[in-house]
């Protein structure tokens, strides 16, 4: 018997409302700086560097709305009945380069959910899917994250 029930399955294809940001050349060094990354057209912030959208489209939340592990809480996914997760993977394809004054679009969309069996019990499998775009509508990023629930 499935662990999925009607409500997770009716929440795939369900997507974010789109977090738009504009992208500045303060952004791109302060990232460089932060992250150690001593290339000259990433700290002149000709640039972002990758894995810059990342902390870029997340929100601005208070410390009461973290998770345990500093996340803000994801009102995209529906209650699942397992809870640990873990990480699945992470595909990242980079389309355009991000520039200073670039204006950025992400939504993201709940893609995929399924179950295997584990060693110890069910495993939850879910699958999302993050388009950041430009304002002339060109994906400049595609990301797939898949997490594991047990």
């Amino acid at each position: 018997m499935s662990i999925i029930t009607p409500e997770i399955q009716a929440a795939i294809g369900r997507s974010s409302d789109p977090v738009r940001e504009r992208v500045t050349r303060r952004d791109i060094r302060k990232y460089a700086v932060a992250t150690g990354n001593q290339t000259a057209k990433y700290l002149q912030g000709d640039v972002a560097p990758p894995m810059f959208h990342v902390a870029f489209v997340w929100g601005v939340v208070p410390l009461d709305q973290l998770t345990p592990d500093g996340v803000s809480v994801d009102t995209l996914l529906p209650k699942f009945p397992l809870e640990r997760a873990m990480a699945g993977g992470l595909e990242i394809e980079y389309c355009k380069p991000i520039h200073p004054g670039d204006w950025l679009t992400a939504t993201r969309t709940l893609t995929d959910v399924y179950e295997k069996a584990g060693r110890s019990g069910p495993l939850l499998f879910y699958e999302i899917v993050m388009l950041v775009t430009n304002d002339k509508q060109e994906v400049v990023i595609r990301e797939k994250t898949t997490r594991i629930l047990r």
